[in-house]
């Protein structure tokens, strides 16, 4: 479980069904024009939230049907509800997903929070055979410690964890469990320094892999590529060569919507992106004036 690993937004029709064509032509770009190793589907970039478990059982069906033979999948199988997890873990597995990917759950109440967690994982490893991601950010309204990630690591089908989290955190549970699993977070601005001082090998994951890139124009791939083969001073510079359009996404995606605002990106892409379904926003008229102005100037090559 190497290499960069996209988060993929999940393309809706204008009725607001999933775009099935759309989404298996955009895996396919990903995994062979920008050579992305494997998809991250039906997170929080997929508007899980918003769908149904049928539908998110769909998507898993839909990724490792346009992945075969080209790049792996991670499914998220994310919920408060443990059934709900669990069904989706399975079905994940029945259909040949590589990997699962769990957030840390929202607690009520919790007076013993690292023994809770630990259980719930626990109880996952458990029910299914499949290699598992974990997954701690401050939407569960808490970060999981480095300690307990340690002990987390120790489980047989624990592989990886995307740590959204401050430096100084994963940088020392990497120090703790990096014999075990592969420590990784989404930023992009990170992840060079973050091969380069803590000998990452694994990007798992965000929108940045198919946002900065192009089939003609790879350059998040090539300083990641510069870097594991250590030519350090190469990746710096195609790193800070993407500076400009880092600033342009960073800068025209107006708060609160950053879902419409990356499938617009990726229209301007050319690849498909579509709506985005409630309680998410669309884009005015004049918040994609700004956002194309911008991206025709950031000097991405189409």
């Amino acid at each position: 479980m190497t290499g960069i690993w996209a988060a993929a937004l999940m393309p809706f029709t204008e009725d607001l069904a999933i775009d099935e064509d759309g989404f298996r032509e955009n895996v396919r770009h990903w995994t062979e024009d920008l050579g992305i190793e494997g998809i991250f589907v039906s997170g929080k970039q997929g508007e899980f939230f918003s769908m149904s478990v049928e539908e998110r059982k769909r998507s898993f069906e839909l990724a490792v049907e346009a992945c075969r033979g080209r790049g792996r999948t991670i499914m998220s199988c994310s919920d408060q509800n443990l059934d709900v997890v669990l069904d989706l873990a399975r079905h994940a597995e029945q259909v040949g997903a590589d990997y699962i990917v769990v957030h840390a759950p929202v607690l009520h109440f919790a007076t013993e929070r690292d023994e809770t967690v630990l259980g719930y994982y626990r109880t996952i490893a458990e029910h299914v055979d499949i290699g598992i991601a974990l997954w701690s950010h401050p939407d569960s309204g808490y970060l999981m410690s480095p300690e307990l990630c340690n002990r987390l690591a120790d489980l047989e089908t624990v592989v990886a964890i995307k740590y959204s989290v401050p430096r100084d955190l994963y940088a020392e549970l990497t120090d703790l469990a990096a014999d075990r699993i592969q420590v990784s977070t989404a930023s992009e601005v990170e992840w060079l320094d973050n091969v380069l001082d803590l000998d990452w090998r694994l990007y798992l994951c965000s929108s940045p892999p198919f946002l900065l890139q192009t089939a003609a124009d790879r350059r998040m791939h090539e300083y990641t590529q510069a870097a594991f083969e250590g030519r350090v001073d190469e990746a710096r510079a195609i790193s800070a060569s993407l500076e400009p359009v880092r600033e342009a996404l960073r800068t025209t995606r107006p708060p609160e919507k950053p879902h419409a605002h990356q499938k617009y990106w990726q229209e301007l892409l050319g690849q498909v992106g579509g709506r985005v379904r409630s309680p998410l926003l669309e884009l005015t008229d004049d918040e994609k004036r700004v956002t194309r102005e911008a991206f025709d100037q950031c000097g991405l090559r189409l």
